[in-house]
């Protein structure tokens, strides 16, 4: 789930951020509930995040020029977390999948979302 430069890029899921713990198993209960696959939900916590996920980043954009946001985004990821948010991880391939997950997530409190794609990744949040 890294680009060759070793920054955190899981192509294929979603990562939806939460502000709280309770906000994140709540939209993680909703999904199941929906008949998603538990294998394709990972829920992360902000030490999760800040220890397997931003250290991924190190100096991969100082190194080599990058067309594409991907350190940008793990550092988001990071400062969220750093305030005590949490995240789902899932498996959504298809843009029927993410459709339908953030249908079904329609009222969560997303604090940041994105899907990541082949060679974009897609702001899910506003």
């Amino acid at each position: 789930m890294l680009t060759l430069r070793g920054v955190f890029y899981p192509t294929g899921y979603m990562f939806l951020m939460f502000p709280t713990e309770q906000d994140a198993r709540n939209a993680e209960r909703a999904l199941r509930g929906d008949g998603s696959n538990g294998e394709s939900i990972c829920l992360l916590t902000p030490t999760d995040i800040q220890e397997k996920i931003a250290r991924t980043v190190g100096s991969a954009d100082i190194a080599l020029p990058s067309a594409g946001t991907e350190a940008d985004t793990v550092r988001h990821f990071t400062e969220l977390a750093s305030r005590g948010h949490h995240a789902l991880m899932i498996h959504a391939p298809s843009a029927d999948e993410s459709a339908h997950i953030m249908s079904v997530l329609r009222d969560a409190p997303i604090s940041y979302g994105q899907k990541y794609r082949h060679l974009v990744i897609e702001d899910l949040v506003e």
